[in-house]
């Protein structure tokens, strides 16, 4: 039995699907049963809440290897499933956890994600370890300020990344759970193509056939916005803040060949990215 954590996620709803589509035994942990429409109709679903440890050992009853994503910036989610795990007799977890881990200095998000994987191996549970850079589905945050007066808020300027496809993270995940040699690796992954936002703007405006004006961010806080619009909390947005300068002085754009090597096929294209989900995109009517 595979137990995914995150189910509703944007890898977990990846992952549950690939998962299905290998004929695996899976077991999803939801906090809200709802959420959960349009996922595998084959995928046991058990509600349970990572708040709330008391509901975790029926969860993880019976499961052989477990997909940890947790959220946040909280420690104790992950000390709660790994505990269920390690007296479930979990014998392999898949953790997601971030490529900010390889800063020098590690920055804040580096911390928070490293803890939890010292956690992971202090518990004795072998695992592997995915370290995905920026998602894809992080341009859903640029929706309100599109929606509302067509633009996007730049907080990086110059600097390149290579966003990745949730859907190839779930590939490597699938793997990592469902195949041997993979225990005790750490996997970087990226998406196979740098681009700045700017470009990245461009490429979404032609998928979805309107104009969106490109906005650079004067302060830490606007830079927040871009990402959070209704606000986060002082750490995480300090956090954030650190995260986008680093990102802004990177004009090359760190990039891996870790997921296509895995997977043995060409990543998923930001421009598939957008043309799968142009629609969220378009000019609303009346506006």
């Amino acid at each position: 039995m595979l137990l995914v954590t995150g189910a509703t996620g944007n890898v977990g709803r990846e992952l549950a699907a690939e998962l299905d589509a290998r004929g695996a035994d899976v077991r999803l942990l939801v906090r809200d049963p709802a959420r959960a429409a349009g996922l595998p109709p084959s995928a046991e679903r058990v509600v349970g809440d990572l708040d709330d440890p008391a509901t975790l050992p029926r969860a993880f009853a019976g499961a052989d290897a477990l997909f940890l994503l947790t959220p946040g910036i909280r420690l104790d989610h992950t000390t709660a499933a790994v505990a269920a795990a390690r007296d479930a007799g979990v014998r392999r977890i898949v953790h997601l956890s971030s490529f900010n881990v390889l800063g020098d200095p590690m920055p804040a998000m580096g911390r928070w994600h490293h803890e939890r994987e010292q956690v992971i191996r202090a518990s004795g549970i072998p695992a592997t370890f995915l370290r995905p850079g920026g998602f894809m589905t992080n341009a859903l945050d640029w929706l309100p300020t599109i929606h509302e007066g067509g633009y996007v808020l730049d907080p990086v300027g110059p600097g390149r990344y290579a966003p990745i496809d949730p859907a190839d993270i779930a590939a490597v995940a699938a793997l990592a759970l469902t195949e041997d040699g993979h225990l005790g690796q750490e996997y970087v992954l990226t998406g196979e193509e740098v681009f700045t936002v700017a470009e990245q703007v461009r490429i979404l405006a032609a998928a979805a056939g309107r104009d969106i004006e490109v906005r650079d961010v004067a302060t830490p806080e606007e830079a927040v916005k871009s990402r959070f619009p209704n606000g986060a909390p002082p750490a995480l947005a300090a956090a954030i803040a650190e995260g986008f300068a680093a990102m802004r002085a990177d004009t090359d754009g760190f990039r891996t060949e870790t997921a296509g090597r895995l997977l043995g096929r060409p990543l998923r294209t930001f421009s598939d990215w957008c043309a799968r989900n142009a629609d969220a995109f378009r000019q609303r009517a009346g506006a």
